[in-house]
This record gives structure tokens, C-alpha cells and sequence, in this order.
């Protein structure tokens, strides 16, 4: 681990391989929550499926959390050891003539993303643990998407989750095609093909999760 942390390559791929094992999750927990919008029974199978199967609970999730700590960890690490790598910064900086707000604050952005991830996992993981294995509830297959939409009454909450998926789009943004460059693929470069994918994606997943999140809180106003 110590040598891990010293060389700077292999700081780097860290960072980029949990950076995108976060993106296939992000993109399977989409899959299954949009299904609370067009297909609640699928929503509530599914739910029940990864709430309950051995392998998801006692393997996957574990690895799950690993990943999410060792990006945020070696994203800590790689910015104290840039900070001190540059040069004394000159009395008058204009940072955006060298690189974007997003690139110079990514810090920022995934402490907040980091701070959304705590009360999603209270939201979810801490009540499902408590359902199942505290108050030892009754296995209910249908008890997922009215626990879902009940997150979403709060107004304060509901917007919490859309700010947050705001500034993860702009922590994806340039976190995402940089996870690529950092591997070596060189050609990631301005308006190829991989680069649009990954800003659509940044885009389109976040704004997905915006839109449940809003079609919950106002389904439920109007219901």
C-alpha cells in the first residue's frame, strides 16, 4: 500500500479504474430506479432481488463500498500531492486560462458527492439493514417502491438529491474521459467519439436521476 501511494502512475490508475467501476454502478443503479417510473413491478422485483440475493448482499455490495472509499481516498492523496508539486503561485493566477472551474475544484465536487452518498446510504442501506436484520421485518417484495417514493414527500430532501446530482454531472464531466487519459488512451482528445460519450453520460445519468427524484416529490403533490 505504501508503494501504491508513493508512485504516482499507479496512484493515477487507481483513481481511473474505481473512478469507472463507480460509473458502471451509477449506471446499473439507474437502470433499476428508473424502472420506479415506468414499470413499478420490475422496480419492486428487481429491488427485492439485489435486497435479498447472497451475492449482491455479502460480495458485491462490500466491494461496492471498498470502491467508493479508495476513490475518495486516493482523490484526497492525489490532490495534496499535486497542491505540493506546483510552484509558488504567482501574486495574480486567472485559473481559467489553463483549465476549467470543474477540473480545478473536483475536490470540491466530490466532497459534496461524498456528503449526498452518506444520506443516501442512511435513506437505503441503513433502513434496509435495519428492516431485515434489526426490527426483522417481514420478507415483502412489494414494500420497495412506496418506501422510494416516501423519500421523495420532503421537499428539502428531494432538492438535496437534485443538487447533488448536479455537481456529481460536473464532478462526471471531466472526472469521466479523464479517468480514460489517466489509463493511457490517447485518443481521447476533442470531439472523437469516446469523449462525446462520456460528457453525454455525464449528463444524461445525473439528469435521469434528477428526473425520478422530481417525478416522485410532484406525482405525489398531485396525487
Amino acid at each position: 500500500m505504501s508503494a501504491l501511494v508513493k508512485s504516482s502512475l499507479a496512484r493515477k490508475w487507481v483513481m481511473a479504474l474505481s473512478g469507472l467501476f463507480l460509473v458502471v454502478f451509477l449506471t446499473q443503479h439507474f437502470t433499476i430506479n428508473i424502472t420506479s417510473v415506468i414499470a413499478p413491478d420490475t422496480f419492486n422485483e428487481w429491488s427485492h432481488f439485489m435486497g435479498y440475493n447472497p451475492l449482491v448482499q455479502f460480495v458485491l455490495q462490500p466491494i461496492l463500498i471498498a470502491g467508493v472509499i479508495v476513490h475518495f481516498v486516493m482523490g484526497i492523496i492525489l490532490e495534496i500531492r499535486n497542491s505540493k508539486a506546483r510552484p509558488i503561485k504567482y501574486k495574480k493566477f486567472d485559473g481559467n486560462a489553463n483549465s476549467s472551474w470543474v477540473s480545478r475544484n473536483m475536490i470540491l465536487t466530490g466532497a459534496v458527492v461524498l456528503a449526498f452518498l452518506g444520506l443516501h446510504f442512511y435513506d437505503f442501506w441503513i433502513h434496509e439493514i435495519n428492516y431485515k436484520y434489526i426490527a426483522v421485518g417481514v420478507e415483502d417484495s412489494t414494500r420497495y417502491l412506496p418506501e422510494l417514493k416516501e423519500k421523495f414527500v420532503d421537499p428539502v430532501r428531494t432538492w438535496i438529491y437534485v443538487g447533488s446530482f448536479v455537481l456529481l454531472a460536473l464532478h462526471l464531466w471531466h472526472g469521466f474521459n479523464s479517468s480514460f487519459q489517466s489509463m493511457g488512451v490517447k485518443s481521447v482528445k476533442k470531439g472523437d467519439g469516446l469523449r462525446k460519450f462520456t460528457y453525454a453520460w455525464s449528463i444524461l445519468i445525473p439528469a435521469g436521476f434528477i428526473f425520478i427524484a422530481l417525478y416522485h416529490h410532484f406525482n405525489h403533490i398531485t396525487a
